[in-house]
């Protein structure tokens, strides 16, 4: 039975908001919106587990620290279906749906299919192409949309598109570990990096493969590179929401949310998060991230 409940005052177009636990939106974020999360599934050595429900991301660190390496796989089918009738259920009549980077995740095409199927509502599903703190801003950013009485075709059609090029996240590991194991790096970089104390800093690729756009040394170059690249992306006159994340380092993302407030003050929102557990299987503890949206469309400039 859904804990959820309806309530169309603020949302009298009837939109709900879909997305996976890669959001990384916390449940006071979630609360008394129209969100709805797909829970990635874990695979570990004594069972598997749903990200976000029974496994979290400090639950990752202590098995990783053990020598264990979990494993990510994608929802089940039938979950999918089940949210999405639990959605129809509610009296939603349209769904944005927007995954974790297609580059990472067949997450996103998985959910396209099954929307497919579902005539008893409009379903528009998106490739993030991105994670973490990046779509969990686009989906708060929505919320604010529909709120405010932004129409479907509007959001649908031009909003999204525009969230999902407009939204720059970036991060770093503190250490390529756990990349390399899982294969997405190799083991000459991963142990050179480790012997130089090189801490690379990570984004998301135009085709959603994390790709590395600086390095630095040691970990107090890290806050000051991350503004670095939040500063290369900001253009006058456009409008801006901010976000931080971290994973195991909640006192360096609160100094770095300081740090960033102060370089850019004319922010509209800034939000945190904590990384999930499918993330945080392949880049361990020690994670910081910082991004910065922007709202205005160029063209309308």
């Amino acid at each position: 039975m859904s804990t959820k409940t309806a309530n169309f005052s603020r949302n009298p177009q009837k939109i709900a908001l879909l997305t996976d636990s890669c959001a990384d939106l916390n449940a006071a974020q979630r609360r008394h919106k129209p969100i709805f999360v797909l829970p990635l599934v874990i695979r570990c050595t004594d069972g598997e587990f749903s990200d976000g429900e029974d496994i979290f991301a400090p639950d990752i660190y202590r098995r990783l620290e053990a020598g264990e390496l979990p494993r990510t796989s994608l929802p089940d089918g039938g979950r999918v279906e089940a949210v999405l009738e639990e959605i129809a259920a509610l009296g939603y009549e349209k769904v944005i749906a927007i995954h974790l980077s297609g580059g990472l995740s067949g997450t996103y095409n998985l959910v396209r299919l099954h929307a497919a199927e579902h005539q008893d509502m409009d379903v528009r599903v998106y490739d993030s192409r991105s994670g973490s703190l990046g779509i969990g801003m686009m989906l708060l950013q929505l919320w604010e949309d529909i709120r405010a009485g932004m129409d479907w075709d509007t959001l649908t059609q031009r909003r999204v598109p525009a969230l999902i090029r407009d939204t720059h996240a970036f991060f770093t590991v503190d250490t390529l570990e756990y990349l390399q194991k899982g294969g997405r790096i190799g083991k000459v970089t991963a142990v050179a990096g480790t012997l130089l104390n090189i801490k690379p800093l990570l984004t998301f690729a135009e085709d959603g493969q994390l790709t590395s756009v600086a390095k630095v040394r040691g970990r107090k170059a890290v806050q000051p590179k991350l503004l670095e690249l939040l500063q290369a992306r900001v253009q006058d006159g456009r409008r801006y929401n901010l976000a931080v994340a971290n994973g195991g380092a909640p006192a360096e993302m609160a100094e770095l949310a300081k740090r960033m407030k102060e370089a850019f003050p004319e922010y509209e929102q800034l939000w945190d998060s904590q990384l999930d557990a499918t993330l945080s299987t392949y880049i361990g503890s020690g994670v910081l991230g910082a991004a910065i949206q922007f709202l205005d469309d160029p063209e309308l400039l």
